[in-house]
């Protein structure tokens, strides 16, 4: 696989995306204040629902209620941030089933438009998982890449950490499903951070390492996102995909690992990104089900304006408290949510489109395991090398972000 770079042309701003005016409103407003942007942008009305069991459409949902702003006293910190040197990768893999579903199948099947999708999203492709796959089967694959791409055994392995906010089950994690399908003697647990959970998890296994506390951590980010979404939901449906990826972490030299990291969250954001029917708040049962509340919903607009706002408020960020200026940094490896944000993030930080790899044509959103999918690809295409500078940065529901500069 080649790692490729794209750009979406200008259009329309519809349902997902927010009018020029409104980036530029939300480009100018204080760093992570949900706030603001819910006050100037118009909610999205809600998208078709049904349940799975049917072959019929739910009739629409309303279109919800103007949703609370955050209590500004509690907004997060947003210049908190830490470093953890002494870790390196020594491996790492990735796995996408092999189920390709293009906007032209989803045009046949749902009745969806292609170009809508194109246009506003940049995804052409996606890939699901089979009948017979769950999360832990695609952390698996992309584990055993990464231990055979490391030369190591599982026998070595004496941490797992997986990142996923679409586990095969509420229990047992997702995590102990993969330590007895590779046979370790490890202690496994799993981290919910959505989008973020590749950083969270990473930085998680790093304290373990970089403490002496793991020899040999194995990191995983993966998500089976196609179940969670309404496949009749023309909003949500097209933007993602199922993937994993995973690396190996153990002990470097002082110069190597986490230069700067930044793990933050924003719970006020929650109800913009959510599967409202899905746990003991409000658990699934027939009346939910009928209704597609198990499903995610998301606020599309709000979400897009905190996401590029976020987005370049971190990494400047990150350069900045690291001493490092964009030049100085290898490859930008962002979460593969929406070619618009990518695109706003290397206009506005002036970053070469050559050092932002992108795969969501092929594979849309794959939550945690974009990050590592982009990372892997770029690591075994040679295009990084020792001592090189790589940003990760990973954003999504909670809501939560997670920034890395990490010295390879």
């Amino acid at each position: 696989m080649q790692t490729s770079t794209l750009s979406v042309g200008s259009g329309p701003l519809v349902d997902l995306i927010p009018s020029s005016d409104c980036l530029e409103h939300a480009s100018e407003t204080q760093p992570h204040s949900r706030a603001s942007s819910i006050d100037f942008v118009v909610q999205s009305a809600g998208a078709e629902v049904a349940c799975e069991s049917t072959p019929q459409l739910a009739p629409p949902k309303p279109a919800p209620a103007k949703r609370a702003s955050p209590n500004p006293s509690r907004r997060p910190n947003p210049r908190r941030t830490c470093s953890l040197m002494g870790v390196k990768v020594v491996g790492s893999g990735s796995y996408v089933p092999d189920n390709i579903v293009t906007n032209a199948d989803l045009r046949e099947r749902y009745g969806f438009d292609p170009n809508w999708i194109e246009q506003r999203t940049g995804i052409f492709a996606r890939r699901h998982a089979g009948r017979d796959q769950a999360t832990s089967d695609l952390c698996v694959e992309a584990a055993r890449r990464a231990i055979d791409n490391a030369g190591a055994s599982a026998a070595d392995i004496d941490l797992l950490v997986v990142g996923t906010f679409t586990p095969d089950h509420l229990c047992p994690s997702t995590a102990c499903l993969v330590q007895e399908k590779l046979g370790l003697d490890a202690p496994a647990f799993d981290v919910s951070a959505a989008c973020s959970g590749f950083v969270y998890s990473m930085a998680t296994a790093s304290q373990y390492v970089a403490t002496g506390n793991s020899q040999l951590a194995l990191v995983i980010g993966a998500d089976c996102c196609s179940r969670i979404v309404n496949p009749l939901d023309k909003t949500i449906a097209p933007l993602f995909g199922d993937g994993a990826g995973a690396v190996l972490i153990s002990r470097g030299t002082p110069e190597q690992g986490l230069l700067r990291y930044q793990l933050g969250s924003d719970g006020g954001g929650g109800p913009l990104l959510e599967c409202p029917a899905s746990g003991t708040r409000n658990p699934v049962n027939i009346d939910n089900v009928a209704a597609g509340r198990q499903f995610l919903d998301m606020d599309g607009r709000n979400v897009f304006i905190w996401a590029v706002r976020m987005v370049e408020d971190t990494i400047r960020l990150m350069l900045d408290q690291a001493g490092l200026r964009i030049e100085d940094v290898s490859l930008f490896c962002l979460h593969q949510a929406n070619a618009r944000i990518l695109d706003h993030a290397v206009e506005k930080l002036g970053i070469p489109r050559e050092k932002v790899p992108m795969q969501l044509d092929r594979y849309g959103n794959t939550s945690a395991g974009s990050i590592p999918l982009v990372l892997d690809e770029a690591h075994r295409g040679g295009r990084i090398r020792s001592g090189d500078a790589i940003l990760m940065c990973g954003f999504g529901a909670g809501l939560t972000w997670g920034t890395a500069l990490f010295r390879w």
